[in-house]
């Protein structure tokens, strides 16, 4: 297992670096766009999926409120650490209240 980790994260990391040495006369604005694009569907993929699944269930819990506060506190500006804070915080309190 220990290995697999290792040779993922040297992959990754090359691909990473390859990125960097690509010349930026290949890289088109509509290049630019794409990956952009990906990012940010990728991202929202695994948010949803950490928020909503749990061993391959789909699980509705208090997850998702706090994640829906987060949303609320980076759209208000909140800086990111307190943003993290908040979320845990509630996800334990309402957890602890048995929810």
């Amino acid at each position: 297992m220990t290995i697999t980790v290792i040779v993922a994260s040297l992959l990754v990391f090359s691909w990473k670096l390859l990125g960097y040495l690509v010349p930026e006369r290949y890289v088109t604005p509509a290049v630019k766009r794409f990956s952009e694009r990906v990012t940010v569907a990728l991202l929202a993929a695994l948010i949803g999926i950490q928020t909503l699944t749990s061993s391959g269930e789909l699980v509705f819990d208090v997850r998702i409120l706090a994640v829906i506060l987060a949303g609320v506190l980076l759209a208000l500006r909140v800086p990111f650490i307190y943003v993290i804070i908040a979320a845990a915080a509630l996800a334990a309190a309402l957890r602890a209240l048995g929810f």
